[in-house]
């Protein structure tokens, strides 16, 4: 199963409101859990796919295998709740790379401080080369930015913390 598979997918799960799903192919095993309970819980799930040889690889040596044995693979820390009462939570609804500013070297979308309205962009989400843009859906105050630019984020995982305008 390449990255495509995988992304149509997921898109197909999300489209359908398939909450868990499961699927077995030769040695690739995929198990897929979204939803309130999957973010709360925050079990983590691991794909091992063989790799996949670019054609620029094909002509260099090939290195030489990893050392065999378990290894340790950081997990997310687990989700915590906004410190002050009455923020609002803005999550990531993908799976991707988070990015702070439209390109480097640009200024962040919103810094802390700032105010914000529905349906401004606050991040950008890269998915499978695919740039996503997040706007927020509250109108109110960014208090915090969860996660640095550059870190890849998960479904359901906090980004801002934002205080609403009453």
């Amino acid at each position: 199963m390449n990255q495509k598979e995988l992304k149509e997918l997921i898109e197909f799960l999300i489209e359908k409101d398939v909450t868990e799903f499961e699927l077995e192919r030769g040695d690739v095993k995929v198990r897929i859990k979204r939803g309130p309970e999957a973010a709360a819980g925050r079990d983590v799930h691991y794909v091992t796919m063989p790799p996949v040889a670019s054609p620029a690889a094909e002509g260099r040596a090939a290195s030489p295998p990893p050392a065999s044995g378990p290894t340790a693979v950081p997990a997310a820390p687990p989700a915590e709740a906004p410190k002050e009462e009455g923020l609002h939570m803005i999550t990531s609804p993908i799976v991707g790379t988070f990015y702070e500013a439209p390109s480097p070297g640009s200024p962040p979308f919103v810094k802390p401080g700032d105010p914000v309205e529905v349906g401004q962009v606050l991040c950008i989400i890269e998915a499978m080369k695919l740039m996503n843009e997040i706007e927020c859906d509250v109108a109110g105050e960014v208090v915090k930015r969860v996660v640095n630019n550059g870190q890849p984020v998960e479904y359901g995982q906090p980004l801002f913390e934002v205080r609403p305008r009453k």
